[in-house]
């Protein structure tokens, strides 16, 4: 056996579970850092349902290094500023990504499906020629011997296989099996809202001229979020709990809804392709460890949907993690200390930042007493150009990121911002 491949095997194989964003992003970070891995993933191929959209300028930096960005930009859909705007079409503030130029490479928000990230990840993690895909294998059971973890898989046969790693990076979503088989909670708080999508083929910004494709609506009849997608465009509303959902999606109730969302002729020439709804919950593991088995992205965290934090926190997750367990297993720091730090320091940056940045965005909503406050605020902040620059920073989550190690940003600011958000 050949020096290299030698020091590969002496790393051990690295168990991912999951093979959407997060946990396809980790197995890159580790393979591109010659670490051998299998991931599992439960399904019989990728994921293909339309779920989160939204790709920040932190993440695409961390994309870019993995050799992913390029191709995903060609199938996305560039937004280079943000509106709040009424129903009349008054637009109240607007904040415009170039002012980021100085801290990312990619001053702009991206919006494309998760579902056209993850063939591009799977692709380049495959001609790493160290990771060992394996779809339609669940995770049945999960020991701890101390120097490493034994799992159990089945497949779709019902053959059992039993593998041994030195650690296991469990990315297996809001309902992970690796959680549940850890002992640890896993109950979500609901918020007192649930979400209303409803997705038209219609073009919106010809419709309402000077609609951004990033736009949330703030009127005292109706607040929602509108985001332009390569081929259609998403409007948000969030519904009150106790509205019962079948009401909420019946044909007639929808039709209704995006008609006083876009009144008059906007509103009649819609064309309705898909109404669906989804929950909106929090959830936070006290400890992303339990022994060798490490959490990341939704089996870790979740939180409101509102500023697409979530999964671009949760490949922040698979990177930094990611890194700081390819170092263990190189030998480059001790054990616990590298790890526990890379995994407290995601905890916090949820707890601190992607939690309460996701809540106050749709804070006093529905309160028209509160509106022209919020409102004026935003006008102050879209004024200012340094005030317009840190909302915009933080938004992208440009101030908790990790670093690209390849090409890091330029500006003072953004090291100031990321070495305050670490201390």
């Amino acid at each position: 056996m050949s020096g290299s491949r030698a020091s590969r095997a002496s790393l051990g194989t690295v168990a991912v579970v999951g093979a959407g964003p997060v946990g396809l992003t980790a197995a890159l970070v580790l393979a591109e850092a010659e670490v051998p891995v299998t991931l599992l993933e439960s399904r019989d191929a990728p994921a293909t349902e339309s779920r989160a959209s939204t790709f920040h300028p932190s993440t695409l930096d961390l994309l870019d290094e993995l050799g992913v960005a390029a191709a995903l930009r060609r199938q996305g859909r560039r937004v280079d500023r943000v509106q709040w705007r009424d129903l009349d079409g008054v637009v109240h503030a607007e904040l415009d990504y170039a002012l980021l130029a100085g801290h990312t490479a990619h001053p702009y928000r991206l919006h494309v499906e998760q579902a056209r990230l993850t063939p591009l990840l799977l692709d380049r993690l495959t001609a790493t020629g160290l990771a060992d895909v394996r779809f339609g294998a669940t995770v049945t059971g999960a020991e701890d011997t101390g120097d490493g973890v034994r799992l159990r898989t089945v497949d779709g046969a019902g053959r059992v296989t039993v593998s041994r790693h030195p650690y296991v990076l469990a990315a297996d979503g809001s309902r992970s099996r690796l959680r549940e088989l850890a002992g640890l909670p896993g109950t979500a708080e609901e918020y007192p809202d649930y979400a209303l999508r409803v997705v038209t083929e219609s073009p919106l910004d010809e419709l309402l001229p000077g609609l951004a494709p990033l736009a949330y609506v703030r009127d005292p009849r109706a607040s929602f979020s509108a985001l332009g997608m390569p081929d259609h465009w998403r409007l948000i509303f969030r519904i009150p709990s106790g509205v019962a959902r079948d009401e909420v999606l019946a044909p007639e109730a929808v039709r209704a809804r995006v008609e006083q969302a876009l009144p008059g002729a906007a509103g009649r020439a819609v064309r309705v392709a898909d109404a669906h709804t989804y929950r909106l919950a929090r959830f936070l593991l006290p400890r992303y460890r339990a022994g060798r088995v490490l959490f990341a992205g939704d089996a870790a965290h979740l939180t409101s949907t509102a500023g697409g934090l979530n999964m671009n926190c949760g490949i922040h997750d698979a990177v930094e993690t990611g890194r700081a367990l390819a170092a263990v297993l190189r030998g480059e720091g001790p054990e616990e200390a590298a790890l526990d730090a890379a995994l407290g320091r995601r905890r916090s940056v949820v707890e601190s930042a992607v939690i309460p940045r996701s809540e106050a965005r749709t804070a006093g909503l529905d309160s028209a007493a509160e509106l022209p406050a919020r409102l004026a605020s935003l006008r102050r902040t879209a004024a200012d150009p340094r005030s317009a620059t840190d909302y915009l920073l933080k938004a992208s989550l440009l101030d908790v990121a990790p670093r690209p190690l390849t090409r890091p940003p330029k500006g003072e600011a953004h090291a100031d911002l990321v070495s305050q958000a670490h201390r």
